[in-house]
Protein backbone atom coordinates (compact mmCIF):
# COMPACT_ATOMS: atom_id res chain seq x y z
CA UNK A 1 0.00 0.00 0.00
CA UNK A 2 1.42 3.39 -0.95
CA UNK A 3 0.65 6.53 1.01
CA UNK A 4 1.39 10.00 -0.28
CA UNK A 5 3.02 12.17 2.37
CA UNK A 6 2.50 15.94 2.57
CA UNK A 7 5.56 17.94 1.61
CA UNK A 8 6.86 21.01 3.38
CA UNK A 9 6.85 24.40 1.67
CA UNK A 10 9.17 27.39 2.03
CA UNK A 11 9.54 30.73 0.22
CA UNK A 12 12.88 29.57 -1.11
CA UNK A 13 14.69 26.36 -0.32
CA UNK A 14 17.44 24.05 -1.47
CA UNK A 15 17.07 20.32 -1.00
CA UNK A 16 20.07 18.24 0.04
CA UNK A 17 19.58 14.49 -0.01
CA UNK A 18 20.86 12.51 2.96
CA UNK A 19 20.13 9.07 1.56
CA UNK A 20 17.41 6.96 0.08
CA UNK A 21 15.69 3.89 1.39
CA UNK A 22 13.90 1.67 -1.12
CA UNK A 23 10.42 0.58 -0.07
CA UNK A 24 7.74 -1.41 -1.84
CA UNK A 25 6.55 0.59 -4.82
CA UNK A 26 8.13 3.82 -3.60
CA UNK A 27 11.45 5.46 -2.70
CA UNK A 28 11.58 7.37 0.58
CA UNK A 29 14.30 9.99 0.94
CA UNK A 30 15.52 11.89 3.98
CA UNK A 31 15.97 15.50 2.92
CA UNK A 32 17.20 18.71 4.43
CA UNK A 33 15.53 21.92 3.32
CA UNK A 34 17.58 25.07 3.79
CA UNK A 35 16.15 28.55 3.48
CA UNK A 36 18.44 30.41 1.08
CA UNK A 37 19.92 33.87 1.55
CA UNK A 38 19.79 36.73 -0.94
CA UNK A 39 22.93 38.02 -2.63
CA UNK A 40 22.82 41.07 -0.39
CA UNK A 41 23.10 39.04 2.82
CA UNK A 42 20.77 37.07 5.11
CA UNK A 43 17.13 37.53 4.25
CA UNK A 44 14.36 37.22 6.84
CA UNK A 45 11.52 35.23 5.31
CA UNK A 46 8.00 35.87 6.58
CA UNK A 47 6.98 32.29 7.41
CA UNK A 48 7.40 28.63 6.54
CA UNK A 49 5.54 25.39 7.17
CA UNK A 50 6.69 21.79 7.58
CA UNK A 51 4.05 19.04 7.40
CA UNK A 52 4.84 15.31 7.61
CA UNK A 53 2.76 12.19 8.20
CA UNK A 54 2.90 8.40 8.29
CA UNK A 55 -0.44 6.63 7.79
CA UNK A 56 -1.45 2.97 7.68
CA UNK A 57 -4.74 1.11 7.32
CA UNK A 58 -4.73 -2.68 7.69
CA UNK A 59 -7.69 -4.89 6.86
CA UNK A 60 -8.45 -8.42 5.66
CA UNK A 61 -7.09 -7.58 2.21
CA UNK A 62 -3.93 -5.92 3.58
CA UNK A 63 -3.20 -7.58 6.89
CA UNK A 64 0.33 -6.28 7.47
CA UNK A 65 0.85 -2.56 6.90
CA UNK A 66 3.83 -0.33 7.78
CA UNK A 67 4.58 3.28 6.91
CA UNK A 68 7.37 5.61 8.05
CA UNK A 69 8.36 9.20 7.50
CA UNK A 70 11.75 10.65 8.39
CA UNK A 71 12.12 14.27 7.29
CA UNK A 72 14.53 17.08 8.12
CA UNK A 73 13.50 20.68 7.51
CA UNK A 74 16.32 23.15 8.03
CA UNK A 75 15.21 26.77 7.86
CA UNK A 76 17.15 30.00 8.16
CA UNK A 77 15.93 33.20 9.87
CA UNK A 78 12.13 33.35 9.79
CA UNK A 79 9.40 35.43 11.35
CA UNK A 80 7.24 32.34 11.94
CA UNK A 81 7.54 28.58 11.56
CA UNK A 82 4.70 26.06 11.76
CA UNK A 83 5.58 22.37 12.16
CA UNK A 84 3.01 19.59 12.00
CA UNK A 85 3.90 15.93 12.48
CA UNK A 86 1.40 13.03 12.58
CA UNK A 87 1.41 9.25 12.79
CA UNK A 88 -1.91 7.47 12.19
CA UNK A 89 -2.44 3.69 12.29
CA UNK A 90 -5.67 1.74 11.98
CA UNK A 91 -6.66 -1.92 11.86
CA UNK A 92 -10.16 -2.83 10.79
CA UNK A 93 -12.29 -5.90 10.22
CA UNK A 94 -9.75 -8.66 10.89
CA UNK A 95 -10.36 -11.68 13.12
CA UNK A 96 -8.68 -13.26 16.13
CA UNK A 97 -7.69 -16.18 13.91
CA UNK A 98 -6.13 -13.88 11.29
CA UNK A 99 -5.30 -10.54 13.03
CA UNK A 100 -4.05 -7.40 11.32
CA UNK A 101 -0.83 -5.52 12.05
CA UNK A 102 -0.64 -1.77 11.40
CA UNK A 103 2.37 0.43 12.30
CA UNK A 104 2.97 4.11 11.48
CA UNK A 105 6.11 6.00 12.55
CA UNK A 106 6.89 9.64 11.77
CA UNK A 107 10.10 11.44 12.71
CA UNK A 108 10.24 15.17 11.99
CA UNK A 109 13.26 17.44 12.55
CA UNK A 110 12.80 21.20 12.21
CA UNK A 111 15.50 23.80 12.74
CA UNK A 112 14.91 27.55 12.90
CA UNK A 113 17.21 30.48 13.54
CA UNK A 114 17.05 34.01 14.86
CA UNK A 115 15.16 35.80 17.59
CA UNK A 116 11.87 34.10 16.66
CA UNK A 117 13.34 30.59 16.54
CA UNK A 118 11.91 29.64 19.94
CA UNK A 119 8.38 30.62 18.88
CA UNK A 120 7.78 27.68 16.52
CA UNK A 121 4.14 26.60 16.40
CA UNK A 122 4.67 22.85 16.75
CA UNK A 123 2.00 20.12 16.66
CA UNK A 124 2.85 16.46 17.17
CA UNK A 125 0.06 13.88 17.16
CA UNK A 126 -0.26 10.11 16.95
CA UNK A 127 -3.40 8.01 16.82
CA UNK A 128 -4.01 4.28 16.58
CA UNK A 129 -7.31 2.44 16.53
CA UNK A 130 -8.69 -1.08 16.24
CA UNK A 131 -12.05 -0.98 14.48
CA UNK A 132 -13.87 -4.30 15.01
CA UNK A 133 -10.45 -5.94 14.97
CA UNK A 134 -9.96 -8.23 18.00
CA UNK A 135 -6.40 -9.38 18.51
CA UNK A 136 -4.99 -6.88 16.00
CA UNK A 137 -1.64 -5.13 16.62
CA UNK A 138 -1.80 -1.40 15.99
CA UNK A 139 0.83 1.20 16.92
CA UNK A 140 1.58 4.79 15.97
CA UNK A 141 4.57 6.85 17.05
CA UNK A 142 5.15 10.55 16.32
CA UNK A 143 8.54 12.02 17.20
CA UNK A 144 9.22 15.71 16.60
CA UNK A 145 12.51 17.53 17.19
CA UNK A 146 12.60 21.34 17.26
CA UNK A 147 16.04 22.96 17.11
CA UNK A 148 16.29 26.69 17.86
CA UNK A 149 19.58 28.54 17.30
CA UNK A 150 20.52 32.25 17.27
CA UNK A 151 22.15 31.92 13.84
CA UNK A 152 21.34 29.61 10.96
CA UNK A 153 22.47 26.05 11.66
CA UNK A 154 23.84 23.82 8.91
CA UNK A 155 23.97 20.20 9.99
CA UNK A 156 27.45 18.77 9.61
CA UNK A 157 28.24 16.02 7.12
CA UNK A 158 28.81 13.65 10.04
CA UNK A 159 25.40 14.45 11.56
CA UNK A 160 23.65 14.00 8.21
CA UNK A 161 25.29 10.60 7.83
CA UNK A 162 24.26 9.55 11.34
CA UNK A 163 20.68 10.67 10.75
CA UNK A 164 20.59 8.74 7.48
CA UNK A 165 21.68 5.64 9.39
CA UNK A 166 18.89 6.16 11.94
CA UNK A 167 16.43 6.50 9.06
CA UNK A 168 17.57 3.18 7.65
CA UNK A 169 17.01 1.55 11.04
CA UNK A 170 13.53 3.04 11.29
CA UNK A 171 12.72 1.68 7.82
CA UNK A 172 14.13 -1.74 8.81
CA UNK A 173 11.34 -2.12 11.40
CA UNK A 174 9.06 -2.87 8.44
CA UNK A 175 10.47 -6.39 8.12
CA UNK A 176 11.72 -6.92 11.67
CA UNK A 177 8.75 -9.03 12.79
CA UNK A 178 9.18 -7.66 16.32
CA UNK A 179 6.20 -7.65 18.70
CA UNK A 180 4.50 -4.26 19.05
CA UNK A 181 6.04 -3.64 22.49
CA UNK A 182 9.50 -4.22 21.01
CA UNK A 183 8.73 -1.94 18.05
CA UNK A 184 7.71 0.79 20.50
CA UNK A 185 10.91 0.31 22.50
CA UNK A 186 13.08 0.39 19.39
CA UNK A 187 11.29 3.45 18.01
CA UNK A 188 11.97 5.25 21.30
CA UNK A 189 15.63 4.22 21.24
CA UNK A 190 16.04 5.60 17.72
CA UNK A 191 14.33 8.84 18.73
CA UNK A 192 16.81 9.21 21.60
CA UNK A 193 19.65 8.69 19.12
CA UNK A 194 18.27 11.53 16.99
CA UNK A 195 18.09 13.76 20.07
CA UNK A 196 21.72 12.98 20.95
CA UNK A 197 22.89 13.81 17.42
CA UNK A 198 20.99 17.11 17.40
CA UNK A 199 22.17 18.05 20.90
CA UNK A 200 25.75 17.62 19.73
CA UNK A 201 25.14 19.80 16.66
CA UNK A 202 23.38 22.51 18.68
CA UNK A 203 26.22 22.62 21.21
CA UNK A 204 28.62 23.73 18.46
CA UNK A 205 26.21 26.21 16.81
CA UNK A 206 27.13 29.94 16.68
CA UNK A 207 25.87 31.81 19.74
CA UNK A 208 24.54 34.88 17.90
CA UNK A 209 25.22 38.61 18.01
CA UNK A 210 26.68 39.46 21.39
CA UNK A 211 25.69 43.12 20.94
CA UNK A 212 21.97 42.32 20.62
CA UNK A 213 20.31 40.63 23.64
CA UNK A 214 17.46 39.32 21.44
CA UNK A 215 19.96 37.44 19.28
CA UNK A 216 21.90 36.03 22.22
CA UNK A 217 20.54 32.77 23.63
CA UNK A 218 21.64 29.20 24.11
CA UNK A 219 20.65 26.82 21.29
CA UNK A 220 17.97 24.36 22.33
CA UNK A 221 16.73 20.98 21.11
CA UNK A 222 13.20 20.02 22.17
CA UNK A 223 11.81 16.53 21.52
CA UNK A 224 8.07 15.92 21.42
CA UNK A 225 7.02 12.28 21.71
CA UNK A 226 3.51 10.95 21.28
CA UNK A 227 2.87 7.22 20.93
CA UNK A 228 -0.46 5.44 20.85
Amino acid sequence: MTHRKPRSSAVSKTAVRLGMIATTGMAVAATTTVASASSGGPHLFSSSTAVDMAHTHADRMHVNQFDESFQIHQFGPLVAVTANNRAMAESAGCSVQDPCRSIALSYQIVTAAGRNARLINATNISRSANDHCPGCETFSGAYQFVVATPQELALSRSARGQLARVHREVAALRTSGLPIDSVRKRADELANEVKTILDREAASAPRGNAADPLDRFQPTVTMHRHVH
